[in-house]
């Protein structure tokens, strides 16, 4: 017989014996600096670069194309940033969430997007010998010959 005011139903069970935080594998602070994730976040934030200023230093002949491949470099440069920056500062040590698969996500998200912007910008690289305007008699082409090799740069 069960003593009085006892409920014949076990207590329920504790939330954080069957949810464990994971486990980091990255580390945190400039040791990240050493990893391959880390050079990959490097490197994304030095090529971003590198496309923002070649892209920003040329007419822009087709803006629809050419807007999508500035708007990736800039908003893939600051997240690389942020990203680098949870780890140097020990912010994933914080929070719980799978760092490995988030930063396997990122990467992955950031190669798509940049690829799809590197289609975009070899289109563009792609119409140098196209005319500007198609009725005019003058034959002025949509890349002249220096932002033609600032193109091909920023496409690399």
């Amino acid at each position: 017989m069960l003593p009085r005011g006892a409920s014949s139903m076990p207590p329920p069970p504790n939330p954080a014996a069957y949810f464990p935080p994971p486990r980091v594998t990255l580390p945190s602070g400039l040791e990240i600096l050493r990893t391959y994730s880390g050079a990959v976040i490097f490197l994304e934030i030095l090529f971003g670069t590198i496309v923002w200023i070649l892209v920003a230093s040329t007419r822009v002949p087709l803006p629809l194309l050419q807007g999508w491949v500035m708007f990736v470099a800039v908003t893939s440069w600051f997240l690389s940033i942020v990203f680098l920056c949870v780890f140097l500062f020990g912010y994933a040590n914080r929070v719980a969430v799978n760092w490995n698969q988030t930063d396997f996500l990122f990467h992955g998200a950031t190669f798509v997007f940049y690829f799809g912007a590197f289609l975009l910008q070899a289109a563009t690289t792609s119409l140098h010998y196209f005319p500007r305007k198609f009725n005019s008699t003058t034959q002025e082409k949509i890349l002249g010959d220096h932002e033609y090799n600032i193109s091909i740069a920023a496409s690399v």
